[in-house]
């Protein structure tokens, strides 16, 4: 589906030429380009032109969430047709796990998540990885931070279609692999529930559910259906049901996970024994101990993100995922303010590398949690290179 710009307005005074000149710019490969203006002089109207004629999947960067939720209701009204997503932090509250020597103070994580921007997040990437190119996504800086291999989010999309034959228990450990969760007494996002031939799933990153209706081994009904009322929305021929977390993993991965997580707290539990540190390395071996128990039972354990590097699959130092990622090759970013996201893009890295030393050094967390981390300024700009942006 093709951009649709709804707007009771046209371009007026120096927009026509602006637009005309960035479109050119775009289309001919220019890596960067800055659109100035006053505030109210129409430069997100602009933007909404510029994206209409290059006809590409846009990312919005924004340096915080107010001015964010500003430009996402302002696409959405400009592109009511049209794939536009909101992709912010989805905490509350976050006080990251940290230690201060000078103090001997321990500070444990603690946060609060707020249930539906976590929605628009998981909507944000199943929909860029639908296949569709009307996509515009109005993000903050957490664009930078480490989420799920793009790879393994996609092996855990569920596509079913009527007359498919499938084997209902089959079916229902796809969506355990997918995240989620077997409902037991409430009805919430990210859980499905059976009665006899009938499983509902209550999608992760949407407000309805999808009815699936058996006739023995044979998928008979797809049908949408309100969660609450369970009344029906629609029929379907075909669906896609994305995972109900950005962090997928499939289980050989968590495997292999689990064996290198355990080789290399020996690693560091030797190194401290061997330079006189037997406080920080009983502290290590107990910890990371707990965790792997955690992670055999259940599939996570509380800070598993620290793991992720050995759940992506990545080598020592390489940088983590990020939303990025889930783009295609060609599209393009908008950086909003950039005189003041740039800088916020550099010093995420810094503040969050000084933090997590402390816990490496004094035996809190593993060397490997040092790559569960924002993108470097240089690691952003490489990625900058992927698109054609302008600021």
């Amino acid at each position: 589906m093709d951009f649709q710009l709804v707007s009771d307005f046209q371009p007026t005074g120096d927009q026509p030429e602006a637009i005309k000149q960035l479109t050119e710019g775009v289309l001919r490969g220019d890596q960067a380009q800055v659109l100035l203006g006053v505030t109210g002089s129409g430069k997100t109207f602009t933007v909404a032109n510029v994206i209409l004629n290059t006809g590409k999947p846009t990312l919005i960067l924004s340096h915080n969430k107010t001015l964010a939720a500003q430009l996402y209701c302002e696409f959405r009204q400009f592109f009511p047709k049209n794939s536009v997503e909101y992709f912010v932090s989805y905490y509350d509250y976050y006080q990251p796990e940290a230690y201060l020597p000078t103090t001997n103070t321990y500070i444990e994580k603690d946060l609060s998540i707020n249930e539906e921007i976590e929605k628009l997040r998981l909507s944000t990437t199943s929909s860029l990885l639908s296949g569709r190119r009307d996509i515009i996504v109005v993000s903050s800086v957490s664009c930078i931070y480490g989420i799920g291999n793009p790879v393994d989010f996609k092996t855990g999309i569920v596509r079913i279609h009527k007359g498919l034959k499938i084997a209902r228990n089959k079916f229902l450990h796809q969506l355990v692999q997918g995240l989620y969760s077997r409902a037991s007494v409430e009805f919430k996002r990210g859980n499905f529930r059976v009665k006899g031939d009938t499983v509902d799933v209550f999608l992760a990153y949407s407000d309805i559910a999808y009815r699936i209706t058996f006739f023995g081994d044979e998928i008979e009904e797809l049908e949408s259906v309100d969660p609450i009322s369970g009344k029906r929305i629609e029929s379907h021929e075909h669906i896609a049901i994305f995972p109900a977390n950005i962090f997928v993993t499939n289980p050989e991965r968590q495997l292999n996970a689990i064996w290198e997580i355990q080789a290399d707290m020996v690693k560091q539990v030797e190194y401290f024994k061997s330079t006189g540190r037997a406080l920080e390395a009983k502290r290590l071996e107990d910890r990371v101990t707990f965790d792997l128990e955690m992670i055999r039972e259940l599939g996570y354990c509380s800070g598993i993100e620290n793991y992720s590097r050995y759940f992506d699959g990545r080598v020592t130092g390489s940088r983590p995922f990020c939303l990025m990622d889930y783009f295609p090759e060609d599209f393009l970013m908008v950086v909003d303010e950039s005189h003041v996201t740039i800088g916020q893009i550099r010093a995420m890295y810094g503040g969050d590398r000084s933090r997590k030393a402390n816990l490496v050094d004094y035996g809190f967390r593993l060397p490997s949690a040092m790559d569960n981390r924002p993108l470097t300024c240089d690691e952003f700009a490489n990625l900058h290179k992927r698109s054609r942006n302008f600021g």
